[in-house]
């Protein structure tokens, strides 16, 4: 069932703020005092995990350091300019020598745990399947697609992790974004930034952060490090990048940024939408290439934004819709929060309240198959899984 008006509003907004808190390690719906003091006086942290990607290929990561001194940010202070950290997934070899990236550093998991009203220390992020720093797997001569990813409002750049690294484990290059000051972020030096309102960051910001990221991985693909700390670069890295071949998909404010990108910018092929409001002003004008809408929240039956901005695609296009799915659905969430249920004794009823009726299992089938298939089709040219609904995944609907 779908709600409308303010009471969706208030109820997106304080799932977004459990996403973000519950995707690093949180246990319990903001605001629950008394349940977050419960939590916070176990002796054991919870350990969440991820579950594995399928594709044939280990997976690599390295996290770099973005400084784009053309623009000054006004929640830094004077005289600073905008810095962003990012994250490149990519297929790797020989990753028994190298270390499995965590899902978050310890500094803002802590300042996740703590804004949720838990202890600092209750939880510990999953590990994820990225190995740090391990060299680019490739063939001779060949170069990967490329897709970039940029998440909610007040969020991070690792809550599609399922997602991330399952493209990244069928062959693609795969960049994740932290919207300073809209996100949970930590840089080389220590600091640590977490999300402010005023200034608060607009949709047209993040789209500004991903050009800037964009031409940050041409920079790679040229043979340049484009690290403010000059830190190393896995091997084979910047050798593998096809810039042709461009995609980009985001959740809620980051899937409206994916449309407005597209609209400024040619070098990506193909978008896809996490449940986006898709509002902004102005608004994103039309776009000829390839858009897919995953839609849970906001249908375009229920919101006009959603309704104007599919009237305004004129190349393929698609809407499909997981029976049962809300808003964090296509995240990492909806398989995280049922295993942080169970330690702090969450009721079923509560458990509903925040991931729908859709089964956590089913919806991590979903978030490997249809971002795969969908950037599969329009960056590789094939597959078959959007031609029409699938026996394989009786709760995905197909929205003429």
């Amino acid at each position: 069932m779908t709600t409308t008006g303010v009471n969706q509003r208030q109820l997106i907004t304080r799932r977004r703020a459990l996403a973000a808190a519950l995707a690093a390690g949180v246990a319990a719906p903001i605001g629950a005092a008394g349940r977050a003091s419960t939590a916070a006086a176990t002796p054991d942290p919870v350990r969440p995990t991820l579950p594995p990607p399928t594709g044939p290929f280990p997976v690599g990561t390295v996290s770099l350091h973005l400084v784009d001194r053309s623009r000054p940010d006004p929640a830094a202070g004077p005289g600073r300019y905008r810095e962003l950290m990012t994250s490149v997934w990519y297929p790797a070899r020989n990753t028994w020598r190298y270390p499995l990236a965590r899902w978050m550093p310890p500094a803002p998991l802590r300042e996740l745990l703590t804004v949720a009203g838990f202890g600092a220390d209750a939880a510990v992020a999953p590990l994820t399947a990225g190995h740090e720093g391990a060299p680019v797997r490739r063939r001779r001569g060949e170069r990967l697609p490329v897709v970039v990813f940029s998440h909610g409002a007040h969020d991070h750049r690792s809550d599609t992790t399922i997602v991330v690294q399952e493209l990244a484990s069928h062959g693609y290059v795969v960049v994740t974004v932290d919207h300073t000051h809209d996100a949970f972020s930590q840089f080389p030096d220590g600091r640590v930034i977490v999300p402010v309102n005023d200034p608060a960051l607009t949709p047209w910001d993040f789209a500004e952060d991903v050009r800037f990221v964009l031409d940050r991985v041409a920079d790679l693909a040229a043979g340049r490090n484009p690290d403010a700390g000059r830190r190393p670069l896995p091997a084979g890295l910047g050798a593998a990048l096809d810039l042709r071949r461009i995609g980009m998909f985001g959740w809620s404010k980051g899937a409206t940024a994916t449309a407005l990108v597209m609209a400024e910018d040619r070098r990506v092929r193909a978008g896809l939408s996490f449940d986006g409001p898709m509002q902004s002003q102005p608004p994103t004008r039309e776009l000829d290439r390839p858009f897919m809408l995953m839609t849970a929240a906001f249908t375009r039956a229920a919101e006009p934004s959603v309704a104007e901005f599919w009237s305004r695609l004129r190349g393929w296009r698609l809407t499909v819709q997981a029976e049962g799915a809300v808003h964090s659905s296509y995240c990492d969430v909806q398989w995280l929060i049922p295993q942080l249920a169970r330690g702090i004794g969450m009721s079923d009823d509560e458990l509903r309240g925040f991931i729908g009726t859709l089964d956590p299992a089913r919806a991590v089938r979903i978030q490997q198959a249809y971002p795969l298939a969908f950037f599969d089709l329009h960056l590789r040219q094939r597959g078959h899984l959007l031609d029409g609904p699938s026996a394989a995944f009786p709760e995905v609907t197909f929205i003429p």
